[in-house]
């Protein structure tokens, strides 16, 4: 249980800051952290060490955050999804409906099995449940990933939308 202090102490504030950056309401961050905490005790057993312990709380946060908006709303926009996984946090920039229209039109150019990849990563789907269900490993999940998003971000810098 120390441990799990010691984790909260350490990370809240930016797993705070970061969940007010997606809701932009000081009470659901709170509560969203909270929640983020109490499942992390309750899932400390699957953690595999694949990332570090704040990414893998980053990844609880968000994945409460997405399941907030499903409940919240009666259905969640495929292009509101979309702009959580093309946004550059580190711009904090925020991305338009005719950005995601386009990332929309690139992304079905791409093969069957990346457009797979990337829906399930747009759904808050984790690396791990992906590999079992594309039969992939989960590394190379993460590649397909990773290099996607890099290819979208440079056409869309290309066509000057970002």
């Amino acid at each position: 249980m120390k441990q799990i202090e010691t984790l909260y102490f350490e990370y809240k504030q930016d797993i705070y800051s970061y969940l007010l950056s997606l809701t932009h309401d000081p009470t659901l961050s709170e509560d969203l952290l909270s929640e983020t905490f109490v499942k992390a005790i309750f899932s400390m057993g699957n953690f595999k060490g694949n990332s570090s312990i704040k990414t893998w709380l980053f990844g609880i946060a968000r994945h409460l955050w997405l399941q907030n908006l499903r409940k919240a709303r009666p259905a969640v926009e495929y292009s509101d999804l979309l702009d959580v996984y093309v946004a550059d946090r580190s711009l904090d920039r925020v991305i338009t409906k005719q950005i995601a229209d386009r990332v929309y039109e690139l992304l079905k150019t791409k093969d069957e099995r990346t457009q797979k990849i990337i829906n399930m990563r747009v759904n808050g789907i984790s690396y791990f449940e992906i590999s079992e269900r594309i039969g992939i490993t989960e590394n190379s999940a993460r590649v397909i990933d990773f290099r996607t998003k890099k290819w979208l971000k440079s056409v869309l810098e290309k066509e000057g939308l970002i």
